[in-house]
């Protein structure tokens, strides 16, 4: 599975290789920015992780204290509670977050996880095993899925 590698800038402190964030998008402070469109080229809502660094200028930033630096990013993996039937490592799925709404569970993010929509397709990487205690008493399977 060959990865998207996109170029973008971000927060100084956050400009290392391994770091995950999820793009939040523009701020208003980014409306008459000169680098709007280097830094504003993901998409909203994502999670991504930063596998490259391009250099060390740093750009000033009014958002980010220590400015901004270019990175090279890919989307990154997911954790996530599906159900068994799905759960087959190399599969490719339209992604359905389980239907509970215990937002007190502490399985909770695993089954409505950030960075993934209802419907997106995604492969399955890996199985990582069984969530035997849901609350709701769900059978599930806890994977790592790629978009």
């Amino acid at each position: 599975m060959k990865e998207e590698t996109k170029v973008t800038l971000i927060g100084s402190k956050l400009a290392n290789v391994g770091t995950e964030f999820i793009f939040v998008g523009a701020s208003d402070e980014c409306e008459n920015c000169k680098l709007r469109n280097s830094c504003i080229n993901l998409e909203k809502g994502r999670r991504y992780i930063v596998v490259g660094k391009r250099g060390d200028v740093l750009h000033d930033c009014v958002l980010h204290d220590g400015g901004v630096k270019v990175v090279e990013v890919t989307e990154a993996p997911l954790v996530a509670a599906i159900e068994p039937k799905k759960a087959f490592s190399g599969s490719k799925i339209t992604y359905e977050p389980i239907n509970c709404d215990i937002k007190d569970c502490e399985f909770f993010d695993l089954c409505h996880p950030e960075g993934i929509w209802r419907r997106d397709t995604c492969t399955i990487t890996k199985v990582l095993g069984e969530i035997d205690d849901c609350r709701k008493g769900y059978d599930l399977k806890l994977v790592e899925l790629k978009l």
